[in-house]
């Protein structure tokens, strides 16, 4: 049944990291709600602060925002990890990910820039595929196998010509993960540009995933995969400290 409250997560929806600002007609569009439904809805999203108007059209509201920071497990591993990796990135001068699994995809929880940092399509609040990922290949390599199948049964769609796109090969790289306890990304996401990931556990049980991004020609898998341990391994020091304190 298309519900009212579906129709509005459908408005929600509409906006992307390429579409911050939409007009009726573009919400309309992009949500495939009726124009008139879609208005009633926007009037009430921003009289709650969900939306603001710019001008004639809408974007995102503040309110969203204030919600967004209050998720607990989110805050609560953003909070024990940022000393860490603040320090990771003083340490290594590259960009620094902290991600979560949401559904089938890593969601970054946190980014931090390398110095004179390569272009990357990762953002605080964005998603992308767990298999194309070095943190999406570090948190499906300690996920349940079902996890896998369900990844694969979606497709594995290429960002690049190096994109893993065959199930053996992406359960190849999974072994590779385990047996070494880190993930490796070369040019599967941007080319040029590779990333090395840990997974983050609490009591044995894996949060997230943390990883060093630089341009492949500056990659040392061996010394960004210590770097990347000994901090993971603070961080779930971190995370169990605020657990007991809570």
């Amino acid at each position: 049944m298309d519900t009212l409250l579906n129709k509005a997560r459908r408005v929600l929806d509409a906006f992307d990291a390429d579409s911050h600002v939409l007009s009726l007609t573009e919400l309309a569009r992009r949500s495939g709600v009726p124009k008139t439904t879609v208005h009633r809805i926007a009037s009430e999203f921003v009289d709650w602060g969900l939306l603001e108007r710019a001008g004639t059209k809408y974007c995102l509201g503040m309110r969203l925002f204030e919600l967004g920071h209050l998720v607990p497990a989110q805050r609560r591993l953003r909070d024990a990890a940022l000393p860490h990796l603040q320090e990771l990135h003083a340490v290594t001068r590259t960009t620094v990910h902290l991600s979560i699994r949401d559904g089938l995809d890593v969601l970054y929880v946190d980014k931090l820039s390398g110095h004179g940092a390569v272009e990357l399509p990762s953002r605080v609040a964005g998603r992308l595929p767990l298999y194309m990922t070095a943190t999406g290949k570090a948190i499906l390599a300690y996920s349940p196998p079902q996890l896998v199948e369900q990844v694969v049964d979606n497709g594995l769609t290429r960002a690049t010509q190096l994109t893993v796109a065959s199930a053996g090969r992406l359960r190849g790289q999974l072994e590779r993960t385990r047996a070494q306890l880190f993930a490796v990304e070369v040019e599967e996401v941007v080319l040029g540009v590779g990333s090395v990931a840990v997974p983050l556990f609490s009591r044995s049980e894996l949060i997230g995933a943390i990883s060093l991004t630089t341009a492949t020609s500056r990659m040392n898998i061996e010394r960004m995969a210590g770097h990347l341990r000994l901090t993971g391994d603070a961080i779930g020091r971190a995370v169990r400290e605020l657990e007991r304190s809570a």
